[in-house]
């Protein structure tokens, strides 16, 4: 963990410049709008180490699988969204010498990542290796009004002297994923041209066609007066550049302004990417650039709005929660159903850009509280959609019947080649399920069920029937070779939580099947006929449910992780030398899977999901075991220690899991911030606020809070949109204060006591 980065309620902000930190920051500090994002590389030239990433959602490529030992059933790709083209390139030389911070000498050096109005500014003084110091300051943001838009201004003063400007501005396509498995470059050109002081760039991908067109103008004030300045053109492969000389005046402002837009043929034809480019750039060189930072603003404000936490009394955790929420809002929007959320969003390229399960797990809740019920119905269509391909996986791996839903996928399609992961980490499908039943227990919405789930239900269903293995000698189920959500074990009989969802889906199966056949006999009926669903099949199901074998420890009355397991010497992590953490950069990989140690919760886990069937003593007696002996080296892991501490009262407990989670990237815990921000656990972090210190949970249709506040926090707030009503939540140390903001009123539980919350009004209760 190192800590660099000033507290600031509303701002990330790094004072003064380390190299050392420089990748961690390009992650920390990117910026996106859903449609793509970029890394916060600098705009002008860096020689020292760095990441330059620009990122197009839903463009991907898959990149031929590199392993050393094949085998059956392993994908062939590994699928990767790509590094595009950079869009944001300068260079500066003056009097001859090129800007570069990794040479110069730098002083007052300020980055920051305006989270409350959505743009990132660097300011800094260079002195180059002659002497002469230049003051810039540099602004950009990608828009979430015009999301095809990215704009970028560059202020650059002389201090003590007079001189000569040699600026460059330029489309960078010749580039690469640094995650390429064999440094291959994915891209081949299409088209470039330059005209007067715009330019553009047209790829397309070697494989499944995808093409991407940036076109630029770039416009040049001294001053604050616009220049009608020649520019020098070049074209090479993939690239286009501007080239002007320019007069520096000691103490008068040279600003470049560039425009880009970023256009693919996800959207748009592909015979008219360029004119479509070309047209969306004049619109938004139309506005200028402070109108559309300006609508930015705007356009934030509306998302603070619905979605904002306000923390009083601890600015470190204030700051750690917005930064998550802000990384949501600028990941994923939502109004496309081809789209999913990325473990590292748009700031990086470790696990490839693709879906994981994660976005089950973690983040639909967030979306499903904070916006509009159909961008999470959207992510459960996007499953659907993907349906056919999941049952393709499951038959690749053997299976007579059912879908396995992939690892780790862009189009529906397995692309993890891990075998551990690919093969056993299969208690992925029991996520899918479960947020069908979190979309529906949240929003009520019934329908969803007869249009969607139940194929998919059923589909999983029958992949978890054919998985389990029938052990005669004791009449059990058993599932036999499996790797759990702690991925610190490998290849385990009877992962608890594995054979727990596995059996809940078949329950949640069975359970909607009879709903609808209650509530609508001939949609039933449709369903039952289609998929030749036979009623031996479902006895089967219930066969299943009522023999599934699960490990225990009965003198501590535990859920155990797997078969064996008190077989590994018990460890606390508190024991261990910090020299030693993280495991997974200073253990091999056999001492890991030899050892006690938890990389993420596990059974935890599954007392989170399915919490209603358990009582607190079961609870309580499985965190004060496992806690203590993990390590929480996925970033997955805190959020689910801090709703359970919450639940149980340990509020110091509670709170260190909710600082680490908000403050995973920030404070970078876990020392690979460098890869790119753990996008997708950011919405757990809201989770550990929500439903952990608030106490939110959906039991019999209605709202249920129970909400406390850390010692050392004077007050909290959050916002949740709940069937049509949305509600504020106020907690301070005397206090809870819900105000319904909309006409519709709502049934709520606060402390397990009943009421009626009418519209527009306001109920205070003692906390």
């Amino acid at each position: 963990m190192k800590k660099y980065l000033k507290e600031h309620e509303w701002s990330i902000i790094e004072e003064g410049f380390d190299p050392e930190n420089h990748e961690v920051s390009e992650s920390v500090f990117s910026i996106g709008n859903g449609h793509m994002g970029q890394r916060a590389n600098f705009e002008e030239t860096y020689s020292g180490d760095s990441l330059q990433g620009s990122y197009m959602a839903g463009v991907y490529y898959p990149d031929k699988t590199r392993v050393g030992w094949w085998k059956n059933g392993y994908p062939e790709y590994f699928a990767k969204v790509l590094n595009s083209t950079n869009w944001i390139g300068l260079n500066i030389i003056i009097d001859g010498e090129e800007l570069d911070l990794y040479q110069a000498k730098v002083h007052e050096f300020v980055r920051e990542l305006n989270m409350k109005e959505g743009y990132l500014q660097r300011t800094f003084v260079a002195e180059l290796q002659n002497g002469k110091q230049v003051k810039v300051q540099a602004t950009r943001f990608v828009s979430i009004v015009d999301k095809e838009i990215g704009a970028l201004k560059y202020d650059i003063t002389p201090i003590n002297f007079s001189g000569t400007l040699n600026l460059t501005s330029y489309l960078d396509g010749d580039i690469k994923n640094k995650d390429a498995n064999y440094d291959e470059k994915f891209w081949d050109p299409v088209n470039t041209w330059i005209n007067d002081n715009q330019m553009s760039v047209t790829l397309k991908t070697k494989k499944l066609d995808f093409h991407f067109c940036s076109t630029v103008e770039t416009q040049i004030f001294i001053n604050g007066e616009k220049q009608k300045i020649s520019a020098k053109p070049e074209e090479k492969l993939k690239f286009t550049s501007l080239n002007y000389d320019l007069p520096l005046t000691k103490d008068v402002t040279t600003t470049i302004y560039k425009y880009a837009a970023n256009v693919t043929n996800r959207d748009h034809d592909t015979d008219r990417l360029e004119t479509v480019g070309k047209t969306v750039l004049s619109q938004a060189v139309a506005k200028g650039f402070d109108v559309l930072k300006q609508e930015q603003a705007d356009a934030w404000a509306l998302k603070w709005r619905d979605s904002d936490i306000i923390i009083e009394g601890d600015v470190a955790a204030q700051q750690g929660i917005r930064f998550n929420i802000f990384q949501l809002n600028q990941t994923y929007t939502g109004e496309d159903e081809r789209l999913n959320i990325g473990p590292k969003g748009f700031t990086g390229e470790k696990y490839g850009g693709s879906t994981y399960w994660d976005t089950e797990a973690y983040c639909l809740p967030f979306y499903l509280a904070t916006a509009d019920q159909e961008i999470a119905r959207n992510l459960l269509i996007y499953r659907y959609n993907h349906l056919e391909k999941a049952k393709e996986n499951a038959r690749k791996l053997g299976f007579s019947k059912g879908a396995l839903y992939p690892m780790v996928t862009m189009n529906g399609e397995e692309c993890h080649n891990e075998w551990e992961i690919t093969f056993e980490e299969i208690h992925r499908n029991g996520a899918i399920a479960y947020a069908i039943y979190n979309y529906v227990n949240y929003t009520g919405d019934q329908s969803y069920l007869g249009e969607y789930g139940i194929e998919v239900l059923i589909e999983i269903s029958r992949f978890w029937e054919e998985r389990v293995n029938y052990v005669p000698a004791k009449d059990v189920y058993m599932m036999l070779g499996v790797t759990g959500p702690n991925e610190y074990e490998n290849n385990v009989d009877n992962n608890w939580y594995t054979n727990r969802i596995a059996s809940w889906t078949l329950e949640y199966t069975i359970e909607v099947l009879d709903h609808l056949k209650a509530t609508d006999l001939e949609l039933y009926q449709t369903w039952i006929d289609k998929l030749e669903l036979k009623p031996e099949e479902v006895n089967q199901w219930k066969d299943i449910i009522n023999k599934m074998y699960y490990p225990i420890d009965e003198e501590r009355n535990i859920f155990l992780q797997q078969d064996n397991f008190l077989n590994k010497e018990i460890i606390p992590v508190a024991e261990l030398d910090k020299k030693h953490l993280p495991l997974n950069q200073n253990w091999s990989w056999d001492r890991i899977l030899r050892s006690c140690f938890i990389k993420q919760a596990d059974v935890l886990q599954g007392l989170y999901f399915l919490n209603h069937e358990f009582d607190l003593d079961t609870i309580r007696r499985n965190f004060d075991f496992y806690e203590p002996i993990t390590v929480h080296e996925s970033s997955l892991s805190p959020c689910v220690h801090s709703i359970l501490a919450c639940q149980l009262g340990y509020k110091d407990k509670a709170y260190e899991m909710y600082l680490r989670t908000a403050r995973l990237d920030l404070d970078n815990y876990n020392n690979d911030t460098e890869d790119g921000c753990h996008t997708t656990s950011m919405a757990g972090t809201w989770m550990s606020v929500v439903q952990g210190f608030g106490g939110m949970k959906i039991r019999d249709n209605q709202l249920c809070l129970n909400p406390f506040i850390p010692g050392n926090w004077n007050s909290f707030s959050f916002k949740i949109v709940f069937r049509g009503a949305r509600l504020m939540v106020q907690v301070d140390q005397e206090k809870v204060t819900i105000t319904n903001e909309s006409n519709t009123p709502v049934d709520l539980h606060v402390y397990d006591e009943q009421h009626k919350l009418n519209g527009n009004s306001t109920l205070q209760v003692a906390i």
